[in-house]
């Protein structure tokens, strides 16, 4: 399966959110390479009236496989995100019976795919996810930059995250 391909579904819905003065997060299912949901971050705008730390990509498009006509087989499907689920979206993953995650960036503050599942409850530890990392890895962290960088964004604001984002983005233009 072609990863980049479908990760450009994922970044077109973190355009969306990006397009909305969103943080940049997208994320898509694909299941028999058709991508059958999708979801963009909402929230997470300090300056309208709606302000959700729930609201993530990932719990979008897997709210979105309510709505669809498709029989879903969470055992076929793959989720693909442009940052690395948190730990609120790394268990609703596994819960939902989706067998591999692939994302694009990596979230140092946050991110929930690197927990040892080993040591928690049979729920968890036999999930047997696969966990991919770092397709179209610098498309994404363009999309962090480049919304860490606007001055109206006050989501993260001085974060680990912004300072780490920065950072990779220096190392990649010294190279």
């Amino acid at each position: 399966m072609d990863y980049e391909y479908y990760m450009e579904f994922a970044l077109e819905q973190a355009q969306i959110a990006f397009d909305h003065g969103e943080f940049p997060v997208g994320c898509v299912i694909v299941q028999d390479k058709k991508v059958i949901a999708s979801g963009a971050r909402q929230g997470t705008t300090r300056n309208k009236s709606f302000f959700s730390e729930i609201d993530h990509a990932e719990i979008r498009a897997l709210k979105h496989l309510e709505k669809i006509n498709i029989a879903f087989f969470p055992e076929k499907a793959i989720i693909f995100c442009t940052m690395e689920p948190c730990l609120m979206c790394f268990s609703a993953i596994i819960l939902s019976g989706i067998k591999k995650i692939v994302y694009a960036y990596e979230d140092p503050m946050g991110g929930g795919t690197t927990c040892d599942l080993k040591n928690l409850p049979p729920l968890y530890k036999l999930s047997a996810i696969e966990v991919v990392s770092g397709v179209s890895r610098q498309k994404s962290l363009d999309f962090f930059y480049d919304f860490f960088d606007k001055e109206d964004n006050l989501y993260w604001k001085n974060s680990y995250l912004e300072e780490y984002t920065f950072n990779q983005k220096k190392e990649v233009n010294s190279k």
